[in-house]
């Protein structure tokens, strides 16, 4: 009997997708990509889609964004099929998801509110549950009207997670105070972050940000260039909280590499203010790592989608290393060389094997070597430490020992070339 009610309790959502498709509307994305990165969202949140319904629409209605007659046909699926939730392809306002359940009786949500579950399911620091909640509370307080049944969920179910069953006891005065409490915290962190950033410039550590489209092995990448053990999975947004760590290029220059959140098309721009104090990290690096999945057949696009980010959060200009990842999944490669020579800094690797990662090495220490300088001083006798520091920062081509002085011939940090002249 127990093992039968923890099954029914991991029992797959049902859930009815209902993809909308603006007429006038043009993209370079197709329809069955838009269907196909819905299903990805949805199984990351663990859902099972028992069905898909397409809506072509002129102008959307103010009531349902969609036609009365769709939404009585939406009705009429779900009863049949027993669906749990309807998603939504795009965003709803608060009355449109008030009508639409009033009339199909369950659960509604939309593109965003399933972006911020799995946003909620898969922040671990304090900061990264910080950001989520604060996305989450911003999106709740326009739909705090009337009596949805999103006001009372007090179960569980993609859509309800994230701050806690408290959010729906709260008032429009509560939650405004709450959000002004979580952006004074957040900007506690930009102010430590900041502060971090400023120590590692007085010592002249270069900092390197991988971005990237989610799941496009930006953290499979970080842990096999500095065995970071941070957690992978194939999945979208499995990586919310920043994280930084330290690595030596083969020319003994030491840089630090970052990763982050990962981006997709049309992010909700209240994920991207909310994680303002993440993204702040890419705004200040030296040089980007853009990590692009070559293996999808949708790349392109997805690091299309990438440079508008970049662009929304002014960081679009910087000095970038386009990243052509997961090269082990293709089966034909010819093609790879002529697209790499479109850009003027391109690296073919696969994080997962290690294939070629010498390359993109090599190509961090010539693009950052203009924070390196070779020394061939002669210090003092009594100045062992001055060869200790070469050793330690940079990197030693000789040490010849003479009756008063040493010679140090070394490629060391710029920043700390000036110790050895004095």
């Amino acid at each position: 009997m127990k093992n039968t009610m923890i099954e029914n309790r991991k029992s797959a959502e049902k859930i009815l997708l209902v993809m909308i498709d603006f007429k006038r509307e043009r993209s370079d994305w197709g329809k069955d990509q838009d269907l196909a990165e819905m299903t990805e969202l949805i199984r990351a949140c663990g859902g099972e889609i028992v069905g898909s319904l397409r809506c072509s629409i002129d102008t959307p209605t103010a009531s349902f964004l969609i036609s009365s007659q769709k939404v009585k046909d939406i009705a009429q699926f779900c009863s049949v099929n027993d669906a749990d939730t309807v998603i939504f392809s795009h965003d709803l306002k608060g009355s449109q998801q008030r009508n639409v359940e009033e009339i199909i009786k369950i659960k509604t949500i939309d593109r965003t509110q399933l972006i911020l579950d799995i946003f909620a399911r898969h922040a671990r620091s304090k900061e990264g549950k910080m950001q989520v909640e604060l996305a989450q509370l911003e999106y709740l307080m326009p739909r705090l009207v009337g009596k949805g049944i999103e006001l009372s969920r007090l179960g569980g179910g993609i859509g309800t997670l994230g701050p806690g069953e408290t959010k729906l006891e709260m008032d429009r005065r509560r939650i405004s105070q709450r959000i002004t409490r979580l952006k004074k915290d957040l900007n506690d962190v930009a102010a430590k972050r900041a502060l971090t950033r400023k120590h590692r410039k007085d010592q002249g550590v270069p900092v390197v940000s991988l971005v990237g489209y989610t799941n496009a092995g930006k953290s499979t990448l970080l842990n096999t260039l500095t065995e970071a053990g941070q957690i992978t999975h194939d999945g979208y947004f499995t990586t919310l909280d920043p994280l930084a760590r330290q690595l030596v290029l083969p020319n003994h220059q030491k840089i630090v590499l970052s990763d982050t959140v990962g981006f997709m098309h049309n992010l909700p721009h209240r994920l991207i203010e909310a994680f303002h104090a993440t993204l702040e990290e890419i705004k200040e690096a030296d040089l980007l790592l853009h990590i692009v999945d070559v293996s999808h057949p949708n790349f392109r696009n997805f690091a299309a989608s990438v440079d508008e980010v970049l662009k929304e959060i002014e960081s679009f200009d910087k000095l970038t290393v386009l990243v052509l990842n997961k090269i082990d999944q293709l089966e034909d490669r010819l093609w790879l060389k002529e697209y790499q020579g479109h850009f003027e800094h391109a690296v073919c690797i696969s994080a997962k094997t290690g294939e070629n990662i010498k390359d993109l090495l090599d190509k961090l220490s010539e693009l950052l070597a203009s924070s390196v300088i070779e020394i061939n001083v002669d210090v003092p006798i009594n100045r062992m430490d001055l060869v200790s520091l070469a050793h330690r920062e940079g990197e030693v081509y000789s040490v010849k020992y003479y009756a008063q002085t040493i010679n140090i011939r070394a490629l060391v940090p710029r920043h700390i070339a000036g110790q050895f002249y004095k």
